[in-house]
């Protein structure tokens, strides 16, 4: 993508909804991250996804993989 693409972009963002700017802000913060090679800080919401699943996990409350296989057939077009 070249500069002028992104510049673009850029502008156009500051018309998006709040979410979707704190969203892509967070995608450049870890994009900028690895390229310096540091640390990627999860943020709060992730964090709290993360402790959800691991209740899950903890609880069971995953489908098997045949309850998925299941699902597909279910609705995958023949």
């Amino acid at each position: 993508m070249t500069a002028k693409i992104l510049k673009e972009v850029l502008e156009r963002v500051e018309t998006w909804p709040e979410e979707a700017q704190v969203e892509l802000a967070e995608i450049a913060r870890e994009i900028d991250a690895g390229l310096k090679g540091g640390v990627y800080r999860a943020t709060q919401s992730e964090l709290d996804g993360i402790d959800r699943g691991l209740e899950a996990a903890r609880n069971e409350r995953f489908a098997t993989d045949r309850d998925v296989e299941g699902i597909f057939a279910k609705h995958r077009r023949v």
